[in-house]
Order: structure tokens, then sequence, then C-alpha cells
């Protein structure tokens, strides 16, 4: 069994993965959605701000590391928190991997243009550093649609939108919704980690790109029609055309999984199912 060391492991997507791997946290995450594992005999945690990461690495040996910690920019974060969490933090662990002997760095990646905001920028930054180290380590890059589920923080666009649709709100305000996405519900995410991690060995030692999606995009503005009807809300006003555009707003996500698929994976729960299982779950908190 490989050794993990996960970072982002309180996080929505961290905590789906959370099985027998050693987890980096802030004493300031909030620990709400693995409550029930902080004590879980196969899980250690350790503190980062507490932790000296150099002697973390030579009292334990790791075999991945699996960076999902991220940091999106929004509310009141700093540039520089931003940068921290998607830049500055991995980069430090891909360094003390490589003179540790570390085999493999997993990222967690965006499929965002890095002009579109901080956050972006950040990744794809922290990319271009990932793939100079690819002659040092097995460096693999794992960029992600907008994947959605049950209980992730209402920052996000998908939970807003599922949220206000489940209060029944007066309106919601949004931009003309014509841009395409690949929204992909988190069980897929999650299968997905496991299938590149279950064939680490048949990827090259170099550097490896995956994208992780749906089959088919579809229009924002049909995403949250869909949700508004699923959810069964009659009455809230969906403002389309209210909110403008971002400046260099990717208008259609062309992904390719085809790299995924050939080691076996492709998304198996369709978008209508995946709103229906996430607003059932949301109820029944």
């Amino acid at each position: 069994m490989k050794s993990i060391l996960l970072t982002g492991g309180t996080g929505f997507l961290g905590s789906a993965l959370l099985s027998d791997v050693t987890v980096l946290k802030r004493t300031t995450s909030r620990t709400d959605r693995v409550a029930d594992l902080l004590s879980h005999d196969g899980i250690r945690w350790i503190d980062l701000d507490k932790t000296d990461l150099p002697e973390l690495f030579t009292s334990q040996h790791f075999d991945v590391i699996l960076h999902c910690a991220t940091n999106y920019g929004r509310g009141k974060r700093s540039i520089l928190d931003t940068a921290s969490a998607n830049l500055l933090l991995p980069l430090t662990l891909l360094q003390l991997g490589i003179e540790h002997g570390v085999k493999t760095f997993i990222n967690t990646d965006t499929v965002i243009d890095k002009r579109v905001n901080e956050y972006s920028l950040s990744k794809k930054q922290f990319l271009e550093w990932l793939q100079n180290a690819a002659g040092k380590i097995q460096s693999v890059n794992i960029a992600l649609e907008h994947f959605y589920g049950s209980f992730d923080d209402e920052s996000k666009f998908t939970t807003m939108i599922f949220h206000k649709l489940m209060r029944g709100e007066l309106s919601i305000d949004l931009t003309p919704g014509d841009q395409k996405r690949h929204f992909i519900y988190i069980d897929d995410v999650v299968r997905a980690f496991h299938c590149i991690l279950d064939n680490l060995d048949t990827l090259p030692s170099g550097f490896t790109p995956f994208e992780v999606s749906t089959e088919q995009s579809i229009s924002i503005r049909e995403f949250v029609l869909l949700a508004k009807s699923i959810t069964g809300n009659t009455s809230t006003q969906l403002n389309f055309g209210a909110i403008p555009y971002r400046a260099n707003e990717l208008m259609d996500s062309c992904t390719n999984i085809s790299a995924l698929k050939a080691l076996g994976w492709r998304p198996e729960v369709s978008l209508e199912n995946g709103i229906q299982l996430t607003i059932e779950k949301e109820q029944e908190k």
C-alpha cells in the first residue's frame, strides 16, 4: 500500500478522498466534513502551522504527495493567501518530495484560463514548476472541470444555485449564461483520482496531464434551469444577463478525457441524477 501525504483533507474534494493517508491541515481548518474521521486509525492528522515540514519528511517516508488544498480567492482572502495555498505550499512540498525520494507528486489543477483571476493564475504558475520538475519526480496534473455535490461551500457557484433555489429566494442575478461547462458529480471525480492512483506504476516517470470532466458540456443557463426544475422551484426569478461576464471568460470548456478513459475510467453519473442526489442529501441534513 502506498504511503500518501494529502493536503486539503478537510475540504470538499479532499475529505471525499480520505482513506489511509497522512493529512496536512491548519489548526483553523473547519473539520465538520471529517468529524467522524478525526479518530480513524488509518488517517494521521498533522497541523501544518505547528509542523516543521522538513522534519516531517525526515521522520516519515511518503510514496505520493497528493495536493488538493485550494484557495479560490473568494471573499476577503488576500492575494498572498491565494498564492500561499496554490503556489508556495505545493512548491515547498514538491521540493521536499524531490529531496526525500518521494516517487510521485499529484497536483489538483483547474481547466480555467490563468488570465481569469488570481486563483487560476496561481494554479497555472505552479503547473509550470511541476512540469519543470518532471525529470526529478513523477509528476501528475489533474485538471478538474466544475465538480459539485452535497455539502460543498456556498461560495461555489453550483452550491449557491442549489441553496438559493431550495430556499425559494425571490430572484437570482446571473450572467447571460451562454458559457458552457462540464458539470461533473463528486463521486465521478473521486473515482478518477483512485483510478490514477491505482495506475501510477503504468504511467511515465515524467509529466502526465489528465482532465476530469463529463463527455458533453452544457451552458450555465441550461444547468440553472435544470436545477430549478429538479428542486421543484416555480417561483424564483432567474435574471440572466444581470451580471456581466468576467474578463477572459471561458465560453466553451473543451476538455479531453481520453487519457483517463484509457485507464478504464469514464463518468457514470448523469447531470440529472447528480443534481437529484445532491439535493436529496442536502435535504436530509
